[in-house]
């Protein structure tokens, strides 16, 4: 999978690119990001991108026309362009999924008040968001993308970790622990220790739904929780606070 990603500031990108898990993914050939720097595509003398509003208001907007000249000579004619802006759908696992296991793409990075609408009309087949605030750039955007789709292509992760992970079955990750067994006075819970690995399993999804109950009550709503889950959740509503308990019965 390729992820093209059109930007006024491509030096953003490097050192992002050159760390951690998405390095090694490119490495070994499974990924692959380009970044195309769209100045590049503006004809006159100074490379102007940008130009005030018409209408007036404070800021400036994107031009059309270099950014149209980027995407024609970058993107397959039909191929799929996110525009990245806090006007977009909330950006999910699910959209991450979905983005992972389809044909290559292109990430579209907005600057200043955004890009022409005309743009959007003639080449934006996705407008994203990665959440309620308003960045200086879609760049800080597009890495949050590129490093959330990257981790789910085949080979990039195994997939026991990523069966675990917050989401990944509708709610929020069970807590971690590791060495010592005591720290200031905290002992890890003794379920644990046990290596009762059907005693671990229940407390780790007890967890995750108590957890899913505090920050994020509305996932558990969803049809897609298993049964087991749904029944702790209706078990942990009933009760009113079912926080604390380390134990599995």
């Amino acid at each position: 999978m390729t992820v093209t990603i059109l930007t006024l500031f491509p030096g953003l990108f490097q050192g992002y690119l050159e760390s951690s898990i998405l390095a090694r993914a490119i490495s070994r050939g499974l990924v692959g990001v380009k970044v195309v720097d769209i100045r590049s595509f503006a004809v006159d003398k100074h490379h102007v991108c940008d130009d005030a509003a018409y209408g007036g208001g404070p800021g400036m907007v994107m031009k059309p026309e270099p950014i149209a000249a980027a995407l024609e000579g970058t993107t397959a004619p039909g191929a799929r362009v996110v525009y990245l802006t806090p006007a977009g759908r909330p950006f999910t696992q699910r959209t991450a999924l979905d983005l992972a296991h389809g044909p290559d793409f292109t990430l579209l990075c907005g600057r200043y008040e955004g890009i022409d609408q005309r743009v959007i009309d003639s080449f934006v087949t996705d407008e994203i968001s990665i959440g309620d605030y308003v960045l200086s750039g879609g760049e800080t955007a597009a890495m949050v993308v590129v490093d959330s789709v990257a981790r789910l292509v085949p080979g990039v992760i195994t997939g026991e970790s990523l069966q675990e992970e917050s989401f990944s079955e509708g709610l929020l990750e069970y807590p971690h622990y590791t060495r010592p067994e005591e720290f200031r006075g905290m002992r890890v819970p003794e379920v644990l220790l046990s290596g009762h690995h059907e005693k671990i399993r229940q407390w780790r999804l007890l967890k995750s739904v108590e957890k899913t109950e505090r920050y994020r009550p509305e996932l558990l709503d969803s049809e897609d929780l298993s049964s087991e889950a749904r029944d702790l959740a209706r078990q942990i509503r009933k009760e009113g606070d079912g926080h604390g308990r380390d134990e599995v019965t």
